[in-house]
C-alpha cells in the first residue's frame, strides 16, 4: 500500500504543478528532461536514433514524447497512449475588470469546457495561464508562463435568506452568477489596470509590454489523500492529468522494445478538439508520420507502420455514485479501486470494440491489474473522448479506458488510489510488450 499512496502523492504534487495545460505541458517537459529526452523543434530537422527519447511541443499546451524502437517502426509501428492536458475552467476575456455598487471590482470570465457550476462558488480561486509581450520580431512574440499561487479571487453564494428557494436547485447564468470578485476598489488603485499591474508584478516586467494572454482560473486549495483507510483521491483537474501523469510514469520507466512507444498529450479536449493542438487535427498523424520519413520514406512506408500500431485513448470514466446508483448501467457498474474501466458505447462515442478491449484486457491481465467495463444508460448520452476523434486522422485500432471517478467535471473530483497505480501497472506493460 505504501508504493501506491507514493504514487498518488506524487499525482497530487503533478496536478498542482499544473493548473492549466501550459504548466502541464512545462511539468511534464521537466520530467522528461530529467530522465534524458531531446526536444525536438518543430521547425528543426530532425535526426533520430534506434532507442532514441524525444518530445515536442504545440503551442505550448499539447506534447508528444516518444522513444523510438529498436527495431523498424514501418514493421512494428507505434505503441500509442493518448490523454489531454486542459480541464474545465473559467477564461478571463480581454477588458476583464468590471465595477459595481462602486467599490467591487470583478473580472469578466467565459466557461471553458463543460465545469459543474456551482462547485466553483465560494471557494478561494487563484489565476494561471500564457502572457504574451512585445518582442522585437512582429512574427515571434515572447511567451511566459505564469502562475499566481495566491488566493485572489472568488465566486460568493446568494445568501439563502434572498434566494429561499436555492436547495430546490437554481440555474446559474455564466454572464452574472459566476463572475469572481476580486477585490474592494481603494484610492490608489488603478482599477482599470489591476490585473496588468498584478501581472507585470508576478512577472518583473513593464506592464506596457503585455499584449495579450490566456489566463484561467483555478482552485487555490491543494488536492488530499482521503477517506477512512487512505483509499481515496481528492483533487481538481483528474480529469484528466491523472491518466497524463500515470502514462507518463510509464514512458520514462519503459525499456526499449522493438515498437516505437509514444505519449501523446493534446490540449483542448474540454473545447471539442478543433484547434491545431486538438485531438482533431492532423499534430499526431504529421509527427508520426515524420517518425516513419526518418526510417523510410513515402506513404506506404507510413500506411504500413499505421497498420502494426495500437492506441489506448485514456480519459476518466464514471464510477457508480452512492446517492444516485440509479443513473449507472443496471449490470456495468464500475466502482472506484477496483480497476481500470473500458469505455463501450453503441454511438462510437468511444473508439473500444470487441477488438481493441481485447487486446487491453489482456494487456491488463498480463499486468495482474482488474479491468471494469462502462456503459451508458440507454436513456442517457455521455460524453466523448479524443478517441473517436483522433482515429478519424490515423487509421489505428483503439480502445477508450481510464480510471473509475465520483463528481467529474466538479472542481473536486474523487478517485481512487489503487486504480491510480492499477493504470500505471497497465501503461507500463502496453509499453514494454
Amino acid at each position: 500500500m505504501e508504493e501506491k499512496l507514493k504514487l498518488a502523492e506524487e499525482l497530487i504534487e503533478f496536478i498542482y504543478d499544473s493548473p492549466t495545460a501550459f504548466q502541464a505541458v512545462g511539468t511534464v517537459e521537466k520530467v522528461l528532461l530529467g530522465c534524458g529526452f531531446k526536444e525536438l523543434k518543430e521547425s528543426g530537422k530532425w535526426s533520430l536514433s534506434k532507442g532514441g527519447k524525444y518530445y515536442t511541443k504545440k503551442n505550448n499546451s499539447a506534447i508528444i514524447a516518444f522513444v523510438t524502437g529498436s527495431d523498424s517502426v514501418v514493421e512494428n509501428g507505434f505503441k500509442i497512449v493518448g490523454t489531454h492536458t486542459d480541464s474545465p475552467t473559467f477564461r478571463i476575456k480581454p477588458n476583464p475588470h468590471m465595477t459595481c455598487e462602486g467599490g467591487y471590482l470583478k473580472l469578466n470570465t467565459e466557461v471553458y469546457g463543460g465545469p459543474i457550476l456551482n462547485t466553483w462558488m465560494d471557494r478561494p480561486l487563484a489565476i494561471a495561464g500564457r502572457v504574451v509581450l512585445r518582442s522585437g520580431n512582429p512574427m515571434e512574440p515572447e511567451e511566459k508562463l505564469i502562475n499566481i499561487n495566491k488566493p485572489l479571487l472568488v465566486i460568493p453564494n446568494l445568501a439563502i435568506h434572498m434566494n429561499r428557494e436555492v436547495n430546490k436547485g437554481i440555474e446559474l447564468n455564466p454572464q452574472k452568477d459566476m463572475i469572481p470578485l476580486m477585490g474592494i476598489i481603494n484610492d490608489t488603485m488603478e482599477k482599470d489596470n489591476y490585473l496588468f499591474n498584478i501581472l507585470a508584478e508576478e512577472l518583473k516586467i513593464d506592464k506596457d509590454s503585455i499584449i495579450d494572454f490566456d489566463l484561467f482560473l483555478y482552485e487555490y486549495e491543494k488536492g488530499c489523500i482521503m477517506g477512512m483507510n487512505k483509499e481515496f483521491i481528492s483533487s481538481s483537474r483528474l480529469d484528466d492529468l491523472a491518466m497524463v501523469h500515470a502514462a507518463l510514469k510509464a514512458l520514462v520507466q519503459c525499456k526499449s522494445t522493438k515498437a516505437t512507444n509514444v505519449l501523446v498529450c493534446f490540449d483542448n479536449e474540454e473545447v471539442g478538439s478543433s484547434t491545431k493542438q486538438g485531438a482533431d487535427s492532423i499534430m499526431l498523424s504529421s509527427i508520426l508520420e515524420r517518425i516513419v520519413e526518418k526510417e523510410e520514406k513515402g506513404k506506404e512506408a507510413y500506411f504500413r507502420a499505421l497498420s502494426k500500431s495500437f492506441m489506448i485513448s485514456s480519459d476518466l470514466a464514471h464510477a457508480v455514485h452512492p446517492n444516485s446508483s440509479e443513473k449507472a448501467d443496471p449490470v456495468n457498474r464500475p466502482m472506484i479501486n477496483k480497476g481500470p474501466v473500458i469505455k463501450v458505447s453503441a454511438r462510437q462515442s468511444y473508439t473500444s470494440d470487441s477488438f481493441s478491449s481485447a487486446i487491453y484486457e489482456q494487456i491488463c491481465k498480463k499486468a495482474n491489474v482488474p479491468v471494469q467495463r462502462f456503459v451508458n444508460r440507454s436513456d442517457e448520452r455521455g460524453g466523448s473522448t479524443i478517441g473517436p476523434i483522433s482515429s478519424t486522422h490515423v487509421n489505428i485500432p483503439s480502445v477508450d479506458i481510464g480510471t473509475a471517478i465520483l463528481g467529474m467535471h466538479s472542481i473536486r473530483e474523487l478517485g481512487g488510489v489503487e486504480d491510480h497505480f492499477y493504470i500505471t501497472e497497465s501503461f507500463k506493460e502496453f509499453y514494454n510488450l
